[in-house]
Formats: structure tokens, C-alpha cells, sequence
């Protein structure tokens, strides 16, 4: 579609130059008008949205594949079909209206990966109430914060994870719930929760086991449920997700039935997800990619939600992908180089797979070859976008060229527009580095409870501001650069951190890499890189900067190179960089540099 349309333009500039008032001189002075094109980019299609909530959609589709196996968790031994993931789904509906909870209350979970989880996300959306997903990393503080922000009346949460003692954090905030009544808590630091719902066998004070709620929904309540469907509307509030920021408390992002259905359905249908497909999940359900480009993917395929473990575990996704035959394959790019670097990855037979994503942070080009060439994946797509547009914008297709696939996020998904902007806000000429903006379906409702954020994110024109760097060519590709703060300014040369990473990671020793800038009195910021090395590999500073030498531009060799075993990371497997910088700060003995 854009060739035609490069092409219509020059055919019309060939028009100008043999029109008899237009000499071929002024022609070419138009020709810098003409043959220039604007940084937008909107996705056309033939498929409409669907207008609809997630529990109408959900009720069509699981009478449509009910035979067909819904929902596969290893670690708990569950296999569902579709009817069988239904009636578990409305049991636990029915039973939340029963302890009291009225559509547009929220209702949080904490806990990691498992079928409840799952069950309460379709649940919650059947009967009308808004889910604020709480990470499982959180500690007390900012659990506190989630709970109090969104004003959650009902909490579900798992005993525990990891180091991580659920029940024993919520008890340090809520400690009057030794005494209360399960359904009536009254906690000074929470006044909005009532109701929690622990994941666990045993009795707990103030607490309602989750088997006993699934239990306790009667005809009137799945009456109820029914007469919800034809209430509810697919604008309605279903979701509040706290982004991590690098400064100030997280904010909840609130999406709708029809920001997440709709994203959900084009993203499947840009990996080429079909009925019969087996998704194996090992990405966290709290997040977007879990929650929308996951789960809420394959209900709208037909396809197979199979979870290998309740956290991320390479040998367990393997261990999936074989003995599952799974079709597709999630994951953020640490995924994905973890899981080929384990031991045994050679042992596995990985053949079944076909598709799959890899999003959630900047792709390196030479990990997408990889997975495509040892994986078997060889329709695996890119997909970029931020929990506030549901959150895919850009998508690889798996028809597009493997150069394509593997370098850029794609092209614009149907129904949403995007453009690139300069720092007055001005659209940019294709393949210049600007800020982007997106508009649509896709975009959230708002920031939970805080319309100055909200302003601050969406403009008056509809359009988010995204804080990420990015062009998009003439065919309407788009390439990350990076994030805005992420740049780094060396004596008056912008430098892109991820251009100097993909350049390193063709080094054979190199497993990972990530730059960031440091500040420096002479050039004002230089750069830092920590390098990951494959396992048994040694490497100096000096190999480093000769392999750098004469290849990039002098100003992007990085001044400060550490070798190190692991990233900071966030919980959905996206590097911390913000944390490495001050690392380095402290480190080397840094100052920050004033800015006027």
C-alpha cells in the first residue's frame, strides 16, 4: 500500500513537470514538496472491531469451541476444555456478586501465575468489575499504594512466591484482619477493602478461602450474572495496570473491555495465532503481555493457554514446548536468550513451534535470528507498544521479509494511527528520529483518579505521548531508537544506547548487553556499557574497544565497560537501566551535570 502511494506521488509530480505552465525547473523546485512524506502512518483494514465485552465475547466463543482444550497449567495439573474453563469461570462470577462486590468495584490480585489468576481475569470481567492487577514483585509500601489509589473493595492473593510472604505484607498493612469477619474488614491504612480472598487450603482470619467463593454463588447470583451481559458496555472501565516509572509512584493505567478485547484479536491475528494452536506463557499475567497478548489472545483463536510454571523458568518452558507441542511461544528477549542458553536446550525437540512474540523491551536483531534458526519459530513476530494503548501499536506480520522481522517493530496495527513528532510537536519527514505519538481504539481511558497525569500523557487531540524515540520509513516500517530519556548527548552528538547494543551483540562472546549514559565533565554525558558473556567466555575492556574500532563512529565506543553476570530487572523481564546508571554514578564517583 505505501509503494502504491510513493508511486502515485511521483506519477502526480510527472503530471506537474508536462503541465505547459510549469517548467521542468519549477518542477523540481516542487519536488522537494511533493516527494517528501509525513512521519503517519494509520492502520486500514477490512476487519471491523469488535463491539462488544469481554463476557459477551468469552460466552460466544467457548459454545463455539467447547470440546476443545481452553486452559493447560502444569504446575497445578489442570486441563480444562472450553466448556469446562466457562462453568469454572461463572461459578467464581456468581460468587463474587454473592460476597457483595457491584459492577465498577475494584478488585486487585497479587499472585503469580496459576489458573486462579486466569479465572478471576474472565470473572471479573463477566461481572462487571475492574481488575487492578498488582505486581508480584511488590513489597508493602507499594502495595499500599496500588490497594489505596484504585480503592480496591477486594483483594485476591496467593500465600506466597519466591521470598516473597504475600499474606504476612498484607497483615503488616491490614493487621486488624486477625479479628475481623471474613467480608467486613475495616483496616485503617485501607478503608476501601473489605473482601480478601486468599489462594491457599487453610482457614485464615478475616479471609475467604477462593474454592469456598467458587462455591458460593446460588441462582439468584448466576441470574444476576446473566442479566450483567446485556448491561454492561464494552467503553466500561475492566482493568487499572500500575506502569513502573523510574520516578514518582506508579500510575494505573485503566483500559476498557474494548482496548484490550480488540488489541488481543489483532495481535493473534498479526502472529498468525489459528483454532487448534497451543500457546505456551511462561510471561507474567499481571502485565499486558500475559493478561491481553496471551490469555486474551487465544479466547479469541480458539487457541490453548498452556503455563509451564507459576514464574519464569527456561527448563520448564522447554520442558512445555516439547511435551505439550506447542505451536507459539512468548517471551521478552531475556526469555528467550535464557531459554537457549540453559544446558539442555540442545536435547529438546522445540519442532512443534511455529509462532509466537517477542516484545516487552527493545528486540536485539541477532537474538530474533536465533530463535528463528534454533527455535523453529520461524513466524515469529515483533510487537511493540506500552500498557497504556492495550498495548500493542506496531506489529511484525509474518509475511514480511526475515530482514524486515528482524529490524524493525513492524507496521501499524489496523484501526490505530501513529506519528512522529519533533520537539514543538510538529510531525517529521519519514526516517527521522522523533517522539511517538499514537491514537485510537487502543489508547486507555485514563490514568486511575489523577486527570493531571492523565492530561499530561494525552493531548487534547486524543494522541498519547509515548516518550519513545522512533522513525518509520517510507513503506511505513517502524524502528525503535529508544526512550527520550534514554539519550545520550556526547559533546553535542545525539547517541542512540540501543544502536551501540545491537552493533555489540554481534560479538560471539556477547550473551547481553546494555549502554546507558553517565555524566562527564568534558563531553557532558559519555557512555557506559555492561556486557554479558556467554557462559565459559573471557573478555577484556581492550577486545571490547577493538572490536569497535573503525566499525563505529569514534564518539560511541563506550568510555566505561564493566563485565557483569546479571541486569537489574523488573519482574516482566525489562532492564532497569535507570538502576545502572546510578550504579555507575556511585561507582565511578560521578556527579549529575546542571542543566540551565
Amino acid at each position: 500500500m505505501a509503494n502504491s502511494f510513493i508511486a502515485s506521488i511521483r506519477y502526480s509530480y510527472q503530471l506537474l513537470a508536462d503541465l505547459p505552465f510549469i517548467s521542468a525547473t519549477k518542477a523540481v523546485h516542487l519536488s522537494p514538496l511533493i516527494m517528501v512524506l509525513p512521519s503517519y502512518v494509520s492502520g486500514v483494514s477490512s476487519i471491523p472491531l469488535l463491539g462488544e465485552t469481554i463476557g459477551a465475547h468469552f460466552d460466544r466463543v467457548a459454545a463455539r469451541w467447547a470440546g476443545r482444550e481452553a486452559l493447560v497449567v502444569r504446575h497445578q495439573n489442570i486441563r480444562w476444555t472450553f466448556a469446562q474453563f466457562k462453568e469454572h469461570v461463572d461459578a467464581l462470577a456468581a460468587g463474587l456478586l454473592a460476597l457483595g462486590l457491584e459492577p465498577g468495584d475494584r478488585i486487585g490480585i497479587w499472585s503469580p501465575n496459576n489458573a486462579e489468576w486466569v479465572l478471576t481475569q474472565f470473572a471479573s470481567a463477566k461481572a462487571g468489575l475492574i481488575l487492578v492487577t498488582v505486581n508480584p514483585a511488590y513489597r508493602v509500601s507499594e502495595l499500599e499504594h496500588a490497594l489505596r489509589k484504585s480503592g480496591c473493595k477486594a483483594l485476591v492473593l496467593a500465600r506466597s512466591f519466591k521470598t516473597s510472604d504475600y499474606l504476612g505484607m498484607l497483615r503488616i498493612l491490614a493487621p486488624e484482619l486477625s479479628s475481623a469477619e471474613p467480608g467486613r474488614l475495616q483496616a485503617q491504612k485501607l478503608p476501601a477493602l473489605h473482601c480478601v480472598i486468599h489462594l491457599g487450603d487453610e482457614a485464615e482470619p478475616g479471609m475467604f478461602r477462593f474454592s469456598d467463593v467458587q462455591r458460593t454463588g446460588r441462582a439468584h447470583e448466576r441470574e444476576k450474572l446473566n442479566a450483567l451481559q446485556q448491561l454492561l458496555q464494552f467503553d466500561d472501565a475492566i482493568n487499572i495496570q500500575f506502569t513502573s516509572g523510574t520516578t514518582g509512584a506508579p500510575k494505573g493505567a485503566t483500559l476498557s473491555h474494548h482496548n484490550i478485547l480488540n488489541n488481543a484479536f489483532f495481535v493473534a491475528e498479526a502472529m498468525g495465532l489459528r483454532e487448534g494452536d497451543r500457546l505456551c506463557i511462561p510471561v507474567p499475567l499481571y502485565h499486558c503481555f500475559g493478561m491481553v497478548m496471551s490469555t486474551l489472545a487465544c479466547v479469541t483463536h480458539g487457541a490453548t493457554m498452556v503455563f509451564p510454571s507459576e514464574g519464569f523458568d527456561p527448563l520448564a518452558v522447554l520442558q512445555a514446548v516439547e511435551e505439550e507441542h506447542c505451536t507459539a511461544l512468548h517471551g521478552v528477549p531475556t526469555m528467550f536468550i535464557a531459554e537457549m542458553e540453559h544446558p539442555e536446550f540442545k536435547r529438546f525437540d522445540l519442532s512443534s513451534l511455529r509462532a509466537g512474540i517477542m516484545a516487552g523491551s527493545p528486540c536485539p536483531i541477532e537474538v530474533m535470528r536465533r530463535v528463528m534458526d534454533c527455535m523453529h519459530m520461524r513466524n515469529i513476530t515483533i510487537a511493540y507498544g506500552m500498557t497504556e494503548t492495550s498495548p500493542v501499536s506496531f506489529q511484525s506480520a509474518i509475511n514480511d521479509p526475515i530482514e524486515r522481522r528482524v529490524s524493525t517493530v513492524g507496521r501499524i496495527h489496523p484501526h490505530l494511527e501513529v506519528k512522529i513528532v519533533d520537539i514543538e510537536g510538529k510531525v517529521i519527514p519519514r526516517g527521522t528520529p522523533g517522539e511517538l505519538l499514537t491514537r485510537g481504539y487502543s489508547v486507555m481511558r485514563g490514568y486511575w483518579d489523577d486527570p493531571q497525569q492523565t492530561a499530561d500523557a494525552i493531548d487534547e487531540a486524543g494522541w498519547m505521548h509515548t516518550g519513545d524515540l522512533a522513525t518509520i520509513d517510507e513503506e511505513g516500517y517502524c524502528n525503535i531508537v529508544g526512550r527520550i530519556k534514554d539519550m545520550v548527548i556526547r559533546g553535542g552528538e545525539n547517541i542512540y544506547p540501543r544502536e551501540v547494543e545491537e552493533f555489540l551483540f554481534r560479538h560471539a562472546k556477547i550473551e547481553a548487553v546494555q549502554v546507558v549514559g553517565v555524566p562527564d565533565q568534558k563531553y557532558s554525558e559519555e557512555l557506559c556499557a555492561w556486557i554479558k558473556l556467554r557462559h565459559g567466555e573471557s573478555m577484556t575492556e581492550q577486545e571490547v574497544r577493538e572490536f569497535c574500532q573503525g566499525q563505529i563512529a569514534h564518539y560511541k565506543i563506550p568510555r566505561h565497560i564493566c563485565f557483569v553476570t546479571e541486569f537489574p530487572m523488573t519482574i516482566t523481564g525489562k532492564v532497569q537501566k535507570y538502576l545502572i546508571r546510578q550504579q555507575m554514578i556511585q561507582q565511578l564517583g560521578l556527579q549529575e551535570q546542571q542543566t540551565a
